[in-house]
C-alpha cells in the first residue's frame, strides 16, 4: 500500500491508497526525480548497449512497464516495431507527447503487466529501469514471467535489468538526499524487510515549504534468485552482467541484468 502525507504549516491530511505502483500521485511528485533531462539524454547510449547484450537488430519489441517511453522512443527511432506497456495514465501521457515530439510510432498500452500476454509476438522484451519485482505476492512475479515467455517469438529474448540485491547490500545507506534542478529535495529511507528480500522505502519531497511522503515496497533479487526465476518459467539460458557494456556479474557489479532466450 501507498501512504500519503501532505503536509504544511497549518494542517496535516493523511491518506491511505492503492497498491503504490497504482498511484499516479507518486509518479507525477517524482517525475523530475526519476525522468531527469539527463536520463533522457543517456538513452541512446542505453538502447545501443542493450541491443549489443540481446544480439537484436531489427524485429518487435516489448518495453513492459515503459513509463515515459524514453526507450520504446529510441527503439521506435531505429526501425523497430515496438509495444509500450504501463499501468500509469499519467506515465503513458507523457510517452505520447513525447513521441509526438520526435516523431516515433509506439503502440501504446494501458494495462497491468501481470494481466499484459500477446502470444509469439515479439523478438525483443524489456523490463529495464528496476521496473520488476513490484508485488508482494511472488507469484505475480512469476506469472509476469511465464507471460512474457509466453509473448516471445522462437528464439526470442528478454533483458531485465534491476538493482541487484549484492550491489545494494554494499553500497547500504541508511538516508540519502538529492537536490533537483528546481531547489525541491528528495530524502530517501529504506528498509529491509522478509529476511532480505524486500525492501521498503520512504520517499520525501520537499517542495517551496511543503512535505509530501510516499512510502512503498518491491522485491529485490540476487543474481542466482533471479537467474533461478527466469529458468523456471521456461526460458532456457539466462546470461547475467553486473552493467550494461557486459561486465562480468561480480564484485564490481552496479547493476544486475539478466538476458534470457526462449
Amino acid at each position: 500500500m501507498v501512504h500519503i502525507h501532505a503536509e504544511n504549516s497549518s494542517s496535516t491530511l493523511n491518506f491511505v491508497s492503492m497498491e503504490w505502483f497504482e498511484n499516479d500521485d507518486f509518479w507525477r511528485a517524482f517525475y523530475p526525480f526519476m525522468f531527469s533531462d539527463e536520463r533522457f539524454a543517456a538513452t541512446p547510449d542505453e538502447v545501443t548497449r542493450i541491443l549489443a547484450l540481446t544480439q537484436r537488430n531489427s524485429g518487435s519489441v516489448l518495453d513492459l512497464c515503459c513509463g515515459p517511453g524514453r526507450h520504446s522512443i529510441e527503439l521506435a527511432q531505429r526501425g523497430f516495431k515496438v509495444t509500450g506497456v504501463d499501468r500509469s495514465p499519467f506515465l503513458l501521457a507523457k510517452a505520447r507527447e513525447h513521441a509526438a515530439k520526435s516523431g516515433a510510432s509506439v503502440e501504446w498500452v494501458e494495462q497491468d503487466m501481470r494481466n499484459f500476454l500477446r502470444p509469439a509476438s515479439f523478438d525483443l522484451a524489456c523490463s529495464l529501469f528496476t521496473s520488476f519485482g513490484y508485488f508482494e505476492d511472488e507469484q505475480d512475479d512469476l506469472r509476469v514471467l511465464r507471460n512474457i515467455h509466453e509473448s516471445l517469438k522462437e528464439n526470442g529474448v528478454l533483458i531485465i535489468e534491476v538493482l541487484g540485491k549484492e550491489r545494494l547490500a554494499r553500497v547500504w545507506k541508511d538516508t540519502m538526499c538529492t537536490e533537483l534542478a528546481d531547489g525541491s529535495l528528495v530524502f530517501q529511507r529504506p528498509q529491509i524487510r522478509d529476511d532480505w528480500t524486500r525492501i521498503r522505502s520512504e520517499w520525501t519531497l520537499v517542495k517551496e515549504g511543503r512535505a509530501r511522503s510516499f512510502t512503498f515496497e518491491h522485491t529485490i533479487y540476487s543474481g542466482r534468485e533471479l537467474k533461478d526465476r527466469l529458468l523456471s518459467c521456461g526460458f532456457m539460458q539466462v546470461q547475467l552482467f553486473g552493467d550494461q557494456q557486459g561486465s562480468p556479474y561480480g564484485l564490481d557489479a552496479t547493476r544486475l541484468i539478466a538476458v534470457a532466450h526462449k
